[in-house]
């Protein structure tokens, strides 16, 4: 059964660093593509960022571009999404995926996790 884990949102102050991690279990990663989306009440799931799994190329909605940094550790079965010079409107709930392409549309991922919580204050 495949298993998506998030771990490390919390609470920070604007300007302040995160990193998230996504822990994969349950089967071969190896020719999937790993996103992040976020959302927030009363709206979609929201595109952040992707990685091939076996390539490691990456793609980043505008808005995150040079601030995160997502990456995966494949002896680890661990992706990261580590976040720096974090904003108020980055507060939201981030969720880990996997799909079989890299996509921004949350439709062509195939698993998801729980999601964690990450807030921004001012």
């Amino acid at each position: 059964q495949v298993q998506l884990v998030e771990s490390g949102g919390g609470l920070v102050q604007a300007g302040g660093s995160l990193r998230l991690s996504c822990a994969a279990s349950g089967r071969t990663f190896s020719n999937y593509a790993m996103g992040w989306f976020r959302q927030v009440p009363g709206k979609g799931r929201e595109f952040v960022a992707t990685v091939s799994w076996s390539t490691g190329t990456t793609y980043y909605a505008d808005s995150v571009k040079g601030r995160f940094t997502i990456s995966r550790d494949n002896a680890k079965n661990t992706m990261y999404l580590q976040m720096n010079s974090l904003k108020p409107e980055d507060t939201a709930l981030y969720y880990c995926a996997a799909g079989g392409v890299m996509a921004t549309s949350p439709h062509h991922y195939d698993y998801w996790g729980q999601g964690t919580q990450v807030t921004v204050s001012s």
